[in-house]
Order: structure tokens, then C-alpha cells, then sequence
């Protein structure tokens, strides 16, 4: 049999997979892509899109409940299996719909995660191809747990797929996807459990706003327990035991579901990569500049799989633009990352952008940081919101913004001013000079700075 040869090989189907894809075959080259789960990726079709129409129905409940007595007093309860119906009405299109305008353009569609046999050679549905070029794009996966009795550990896929929510939840891992899960979980009704081997939640964050976070994610009812090691999860007749090493000591807690939410790493065991020589560590495939591979000038990797990434689908988008660009133009175009904003979808959200306040002080002769908490402000007392605070540090020298932190129930929303800021290098007399709509809570970043 014939092997078939291509121009363009892509490997993964989520946003970078697919930039590279449509670009390249709407320059008339030959493509093929292949993706081992659904069509679409991972962030619409089981994290960041589906996460958020989940997060809606809790954002309703918490103002719902911030307001009530206050102009409000109907009782407001989550409907999970409604809910999860509402969810799948965005998701459930994902894949045929992607498969579809992806076949329009002419593209070659596999349903397998192909394996190397050589530099530019692969074997995937049982078949041989070759491609000039090999991209890349297959994103993470959950990093496995090693304690026995791991293959009863939940990942966030079966979270988002919850038919009936659990009575009781343990999550463990206290990162960004765990702090998520859990606020849904506890504003739905679960008693919820986050068990971390670390002293707090969400270590990239900044220190004092998480210190704020953790207090009133407490009051919802989450308990934390840190410094604990997991060792074991046996099943039993309807729940789990789950035992954990702290301080020297053995503990036990028993759940009716334990969520493996400790992080996660490249998606590349399936794919050979030695036999390919392509060079990979531990943050995924080791790439150059135009993020192409440094031992394998054939292949090119994009998305949260390159060792270039950070875990956000804008960034995603972007790296497979540029690597579009070198592929039709040569080695053109180098991967530039501006200053990217962050956010965690608790409620409130919290958020972040450029430096720590630590980075700061490494990098500044004198910085300056305002910092409070502003619960008293109009923006949150209009809707009782319990916590709003912020962070934002400025060299002392120029007044320009060179990080902020914030948390507040549009956090996730404002940080974007603040990135858009630092990367304008725009200083306090800037945004204090700037007209905002009033009442705002753009407008409180003239107080904030």
C-alpha cells in the first residue's frame, strides 16, 4: 500500500492545533490532522467553556445570596442535572462541529494519536503516513498520582460530566482546577475537602489576597488540609478511604468521590517521541524561538505541549500563528509573549498580572505597592459582595504599573485593563487621568494606583 504523504501533519486539534491547520491549507498546502479524543480540544470541549457556564449558575447563587434581605427573598438552589443539560448544550456541538468545517477546507481528518517511526514518518489508524512538516499541539493531560489504589482517582473531566453531584468531595491538589471545582461544588451543596502536600492554595498567586480567599472559602464550608501527603484510596461498597500521611501521622477520610487535581503535565507518552528525535523535558517538547523542535528541524510544537507554554488558551491561539508563519515563510517569525493576565474562576475571582510583589522587589531599586481590602467600596457594597481586594505595584521611580493583583467578583474582568496597562507602559497619573464610566468598577482603578 501507497503511503500517503503530506505537507502539514497536525497533531491535536484544540486552537493551536487549528490555527496552524486552517493557515496551512488556505495556502494551498496538503494537511492532515489527528486527534485521539474529540475534535475541539480541550478547553471547549471539557475545561475552560464548559467550567464557565457551571460557574454561572453559582455566580447567580452568590449574589442571589449576598442580596437576600436586601430586596431579594426568594430561595435560590442548584438544579445539577439542569444545569449539566444547560452545560452540554454548548459542549455537545463541539466536536461534529469542528470535524465538519475542518473537512470543508479540505483538511484530512485521523481519529488516533499517531506514534513517530522516524524523523518525518508516523503510524496512525493502523496506516503509514509522511509529512514535510510535523506539528505538535496535544495540550495536557492530568499528571498521575502515584499511590495505590490510584485508578479510582477522578480527573476534571468526570467532574464537568458529574451527573449527580457527590454529597462529599476530596480534591487532591489545591491549584487553580481544584479551587474552581470546589466553590461550585460547596455553593451546589457538596461538603468539600482540598487536600495539599503545600502550606496554601494556589501557589502562583499573591500571598495576601489568597490568604483573603482561603478565609472566605472557608466560610462556605470548604476545609483545607495542608502538608498531607496521600498514600492510598480503597474503594468500598458506596464510598472512598482515602489515607493521608501528616506531621508523621496516618489519617483517613472517606468520600464519595477523590479527585486527582494535582496538576498536569504534556500529553506526549503516546506519541514515541524518541524515535522521532524530538527532544522533550519535563514542561513538554524542547523548542526554539519559532518554536521549532531543536532536535528535529521537521517538526514544530504549539499550545501548553511546548516548552514555551503557559496554560492559556489566548496563548495557545498565538503560538500557533507563529508557527504558521514559519512554516509558509521560513523561520520568520519568533514567538514575542506580552504580559499575559491570569485568573482563577472562584467566587470572587482572582487575578493577576505581571510581577509578584516579591519579582518586584528583585527587579526595582523601590517599588511602591498599594494594597487593601475594600469591601466598603460602592462597587461591592451595591451588591453586598463579602470580599474585594487588590494589589498593584509600581516602580517608585516612573510611577509605571509593573504588576497587579486583584480579587473581587470582576476580578476576572478587570485584570484586563491592568494588562493593557503594563503592557502600554502606562503609569498611575495615566490611569488616574483617564476618564471611566462612573459608577464602575473599571473606575476603581484610579483609587487603586
Amino acid at each position: 500500500m501507497e503511503k500517503k504523504k503530506f505537507d502539514v501533519f497536525v497533531i491535536g486539534s484544540g486552537i493551536a492545533g487549528q490555527t496552524v491547520a486552517k493557515a496551512c491549507v488556505e495556502a494551498g498546502k496538503k494537511v492532515a490532522i489527528a486527534d485521539i479524543r474529540e475534535f475541539g480540544g480541550t478547553c471547549a470541549n471539557r475545561g475552560c467553556d464548559p467550567k464557565k457556564v457551571l460557574i454561572g449558575a453559582t455566580e447567580a447563587l452568590e449574589q442571589a445570596h449576598n442580596l437576600k434581605g436586601k430586596g431579594l427573598r426568594t430561595k435560590t438552589t442548584i438544579n445539577w442535572k439542569q444545569l449539566q443539560n444547560f452545560k452540554q448544550s454548548f459542549t455537545d456541538k463541539i466536536p461534529a462541529g469542528t470535524e465538519k468545517e475542518l473537512k470543508d477546507l479540505g483538511i484530512k481528518l485521523y481519529h488516533q494519536s499517531p506514534k513517530f517511526l522516524d524523523e518525518q514518518t508516523l503510524s496512525v489508524e493502523g496506516k503509514t503516513v509522511s509529512a514535510e512538516k510535523i506539528i505538535i499541539a496535544t495540550g495536557l493531560e492530568p499528571r498521575p498520582l502515584s499511590i495505590t489504589g490510584a485508578k479510582h482517582l477522578k480527573v476534571s473531566d468526570d467532574f464537568l460530566d458529574l451527573k449527580k453531584l457527590p454529597k462529599q468531595i476530596v480534591f487532591i491538589g489545591a491549584g487553580y482546577i481544584a479551587m474552581e471545582f470546589a466553590h461550585i461544588a460547596a455553593r451546589a451543596g457538596a461538603k468539600v475537602t482540598v487536600l495539599d502536600t503545600g502550606k496554601r492554595v494556589l501557589k502562583a498567586f499573591d500571598p495576601d489576597l489568597v490568604k483573603e480567599l482561603t478565609k472566605y472559602s472557608e466560610s462556605l464550608g470548604i476545609k483545607f488540609i495542608f502538608g498531607a501527603k496521600p498514600t492510598a484510596l480503597k474503594k468500598k461498597r458506596k464510598r472512598y478511604k482515602l489515607t493521608y500521611e501528616i506531621k508523621g501521622s496516618s489519617k483517613i477520610i472517606k468520600s464519595y468521590a477523590v479527585f486527582n487535581t494535582a496538576g498536569r503535565v504534556p500529553a506526549i507518552k503516546e506519541l514515541e517521541l524518541e524515535k522521532g528525535n524530538v527532544d522533550f523535558n519535563e514542561k513538554g517538547v524542547v523548542t526554539n524561538g519559532y518554536l521549532q523542535s531543536t532536535s528535529n528541524t521537521n517538526v514544530y510544537a504549539c499550545g501548553d505541549v511546548s516548552d514555551k507554554n503557559l496554560p492559556l488558551t489566548p496563548l495557545s491561539g498565538r503560538q500557533g500563528y507563529v508557527v504558521s508563519e514559519n512554516i509558509l515563510k521560513g523561520n520568520s517569525k519568533e514567538l514575542s509573549v506580552p504580559v499575559i493576565p491570569s485568573v482563577v474562576f472562584t467566587l470572587p475571582n482572582l487575578a493577576t498580572v505581571g510581577y509578584s510583589e516579591k519579582e518586584a522587589r528583585g527587579r526595582y531599586k523601590k517599588i511602591r505597592v498599594n494594597y487593601d481590602v475594600v469591601p466598603g467600596w460602592f462597587n461591592a457594597k451595591r451588591i453586598n459582595a463579602p470580599l474585594y481586594a487588590y494589589k498593584v505595584i509600581m516602580n517608585d521611580r516612573t510611577g509605571e504599573i509593573v504588576g497587579a493583583h486583584l480579587l473581587g467578583p470582576n476580578a476576572g474582568e478587570i485584570i484586563n485593563l491592568f494588562a493593557l496597562a503594563i503592557n502600554k507602559g502606562m503609569t498611575d497619573k495615566d490611569i488616574k487621568s483617564t476618564i471611566f464610566t462612573y459608577p464602575s468598577w473599571a473606575n476603581d482603578l484610579k483609587s487603586m494606583v
